[in-house]
């Protein structure tokens, strides 16, 4: 691609990528079922990031569609949903999975996991990751019941589906292929493959 630049979210792994304002970031879910956690950070300010709480008091509601803003913790516009070929289904409030979590599953020894891939990946352009905002779970299927209770689903999403952000302000964008195997989030057979990232 000469317009593209096409990255590789490796499966159980987090990276990193600055953009620019005007640029356009699609995430592909290459096998349909991998959730990929994504954060969003003002690039002049890492403590200036994507807030899913704040977005939720802008666009009133806890699912974002096409054409809503995503909002930082000071309210201004990071991103907009420019188009979503999935069937729209994402999470706003769980929050990243962590050694604490995994350990609460009962996994033994290291586990792989979204809040140490979220700073694995901003080390590697050099930063220092200053706060820990809750992401925007790409293809997370935890559907409310009841308007209070949640379960964990397998994705509704295909091979392929993507979904486009306009960038609306100078930012470093940061994505994990979710490890979590001990619940169904990535797919019934709890199997964790890569995805991948196109910037324009």
């Amino acid at each position: 691609m000469t317009n593209a630049q096409r990255m590789l979210i490796p499966a159980r792994k987090g990276v990193a990528v600055r953009v620019n304002k005007g640029q356009v970031v699609k995430v592909i879910n290459t096998h349909g079922s991998q959730v990929v956690d994504f954060w969003c950070f003002n690039a002049e300010d890492l403590t200036e990031c994507m807030s899913m709480e704040h977005t939720h008091t802008q666009i009133g509601r806890i699912i974002p569609k096409v054409g809503d803003p995503l909002v930082t913790n000071r309210r201004q516009t990071i991103l907009t949903i420019i188009e979503d070929t999935s069937p729209g289904i994402h999470d706003t409030l769980i929050a990243s999975c962590d050694a604490y979590r995994y350990k609460q599953l009962g996994a033994k020894g290291h586990h792989d996991n979204c809040t140490d891939n979220c700073e694995i990946a901003l080390k590697g352009l050099g930063l220092k990751r200053l706060v820990q905002p809750c992401p925007f779970n790409l293809f997370q299927n935890t559907p409310l019941k009841n308007g209070v209770d949640f379960t964990w689903e397998a994705p509704v999403s295909k091979p392929g589906d993507a979904i486009s952000f306009r960038v609306e302000m100078d930012a470093v964008v940061a994505f994990s292929a979710c490890p979590q195997d001990m619940l169904p989030v990535n797919g019934a057979d709890c199997v964790i493959h890569d995805a991948h990232v196109e910037i324009t």
